[in-house]
């Protein structure tokens, strides 16, 4: 029977293949983002995955979010997610967790020890304590920033935290990081893109003031860029 994993193999080698089974990667937030995140670190071959995610399945999600379908509506994102994984590669082992995660929980979660974080919240809190705790322990980590009012995928790139521009995610994410006295490089992957403000909307939600209008391709696009950065750090 061939196998899988024939492709990949081509690529990076066994000895490639090898070192991402045996990979451990955190991937916190499994929406727009995450979730094709996740899909493409499994189809390479990571072999332990943990994917966290507090929310359920909503029909806006639909125009965007991997796990996202009318069938899946009001199911948790990992849930969903993890099935997927599951079927990509049956070999992996998959933690899901539906959790919110915050506060001594973040310390706790990074003791069981990970070779690479992908951090794909877009709750400010929570993501500044998970980008410092990673940081202070020397955890490799790469975070989205903002992928909402934005359409030209061109413009999607590569920088440290502190050289980002055009993105208010990575503004609110910078002054959060000084707040909590971590001032050293970040990678993340941003748009250098103008925000279309007329595609913001001012909410008064718990944990979020606005949404944003957003596209198919850009967030899953933010994923990809995600997937290939820990995928080529994890097979030196």
């Amino acid at each position: 029977m061939q196998s899988w994993q024939e492709r990949t193999c081509v690529l990076f080698g066994e000895d490639g293949l090898e070192k991402l089974a045996k990979s451990k990667v955190l991937v916190v937030g499994t929406g727009g983002v995450g979730a094709y995140a996740a899909e493409m670190i499994c189809r390479a071959g990571v072999g332990n995955i943990v994917i966290i995610d507090p929310d359920a399945v909503a029909m806006s999600n639909i125009n965007r979010q991997l796990p996202a379908l009318h069938s899946t509506v009001g199911k948790p994102k990992v849930d969903v997610l993890a099935l997927r994984l599951k079927d990509i590669n049956p070999e992996a082992n998959i933690d899901a967790r539906a959790e919110y995660i915050e506060g001594d929980a973040i310390g706790q979660l990074l003791d069981e020890g990970f070779d690479f974080i992908i951090d794909a919240i877009d709750t400010i809190a929570p993501k500044c304590d998970i980008i410092a705790e990673a940081l202070r322990r020397k955890i490799r980590i790469i975070s989205s920033m903002g992928a909402g009012a934005k359409k030209d995928i061109t413009k999607i790139q590569y920088a440290d935290i502190w050289s980002t521009y055009n993105c208010g995610l990575s503004k609110a994410v910078r002054n959060g990081l000084k707040k909590r006295g971590i001032k050293c490089k970040l990678p993340v992957v941003f748009s250098s893109e103008p925000a279309d403000m007329n595609a913001i909307v001012r909410v008064d939600e718990k944990n979020k003031k606005s949404t944003t209008g957003t596209v198919s391709y850009m967030p899953a696009t933010f994923g990809c860029f995600l997937a290939s950065y820990v995928i080529n750090k994890l097979v030196v």
